[in-house]
């Protein structure tokens, strides 16, 4: 009689997935204006940028996992030590100005969103996400572990409505797409390397949402579950990608849409308007999820600094001063506004990333991969 599954070895490989798709469902994804920018504008061709994206999402969450587990290291100070040694310091700077720039969509999401759908002054939502921010890292990794789970199953129910929604009433619309290969948003068709490093290009700048899944690392055992983890945060990374990627063809290439600030937002509107309360509460949840784990990994890497050079592990109210300092600094940058900020400054930090953390852990990608 075969062996039922383990909850708990189950729970180990769900969680890094768990947390790095909430990390990185906020701000611009969360809206569907990162979609738009990294693949829906391509039209049909579109589906191969997310083929890239969940293929490169996988390979990378397989490397961060065993190399986390193989040298013993849960926070990206030490990680980075052993992949480039003192360049770790570059990493430390890369990471916090694209923490700060993805916050700042995040601010600039938040306060559109909650005062296009309950009617929230913009400035009022934001302050109520500070706080929030604020809170759940006075409280520590147990309560952002439980609450982002809850967040993360919430966020799934709301796409998988809303994508229904979508494709119950415009299917048609979709397959119009497809069969005539449309493309037109955009003044040239699109060739297939640039589709596949507009993919590449997505995970690059994503990169940064990885030291927040650290923590999770130290349940993983076996080289076998780092590639099962990995392939998991793969998947839960790249569904609601697919799932934004298909409903905004539904729409494609009207330009109210794919140059809208939240697509979401405007592909909801036929609706019942619960179904816009329903968008704001849950992607203004996704908003908080996101700068909570930038910055939780940021005061993770602050707190080990601490503990080793003074022997006291950091206050929980320093915690939250940290939070809302990072986010008060975000919400300057996000004046500038979510279409510019995902388009220009993204692009930017991608290359970054890349270069300070995707080429290392690739370097050693071999050396991983092919030891027990």
């Amino acid at each position: 009689m075969p062996s039922k599954p383990n909850p708990t070895s189950l729970k180990r490989l769900l969680l890094p997935g768990i947390i790095l798709q909430s990390v990185l469902i906020g701000g611009g994804y969360a809206t569907g204006r990162e979609i738009v920018e990294y693949g829906a504008k391509f039209g049909a061709s579109g589906w191969i940028s997310g083929l890239a994206i969940f293929i490169g999402f996988s390979f990378i969450s397989i490397l961060s996992i065993e190399a986390c587990r193989q040298w013993n290291v849960y926070d990206y100070k030490s990680l980075l030590k052993k992949m480039i040694g003192r360049g770790w310091i570059i990493y430390e700077i890369v990471y916090l100005m694209l923490a700060i720039l993805i916050i700042a969509v995040m601010a600039a999401a938040a306060g559109e969103i909650l005062y296009e759908t309950v009617g929230f002054n913009k400035w009022v939502g934001v302050i109520l996400i500070v706080s929030l921010v604020g809170l759940l890292n006075y409280k520590g990794d147990e309560v952002i572990a439980k609450l982002e789970t809850i967040g993360t199953i919430a966020l799934f129910a709301a796409y998988i409505l809303f994508a229904i929604l979508v494709f119950s009433t415009r299917g048609e619309s979709i397959a119009a797409v497809f069969s005539s290969w449309d493309t037109s948003y955009l003044p040239e068709a699109p060739s297939i390397g640039l589709l596949l490093w507009t993919g590449v290009l997505y995970v690059g700048y994503n990169l940064a949402v990885y030291p927040a899944s650290f923590f999770t690392y130290t349940g993983i055992k076996t080289k076998q579950e780092s590639i099962i983890a990995g392939i998991i945060s793969g998947l839960l990374m790249t569904i609601p990608w697919f799932l934004t990627y298909f409903a905004v063809l539904a729409y494609y290439p009207n330009k109210t849409v794919l140059a809208g600030t939240v697509p979401w937002l405007t592909m909801l509107a036929p609706f019942h308007p619960i179904m816009i309360i329903i968008f704001g509460i849950v992607v203004g949840w996704t908003l908080v999820e996101t700068a909570t784990g930038m910055i939780h990994a940021f005061i993770h890497r602050i707190e080990k600094e601490m503990t080793v050079r003074s022997g006291q592990p950091m206050k929980k109210i320093s915690k939250a001063y940290i939070s809302i300092a990072a986010l008060t600094a975000s919400l300057l940058l996000a004046q500038v506004g979510i279409i510019d900020l995902v388009s220009k400054g993204y692009e930017i930090m991608a290359y970054a990333m890349i270069a300070v953390y995707g080429i290392p852990v690739l370097f050693f990608s071999r050396k991983l991969l092919t030891k027990g």
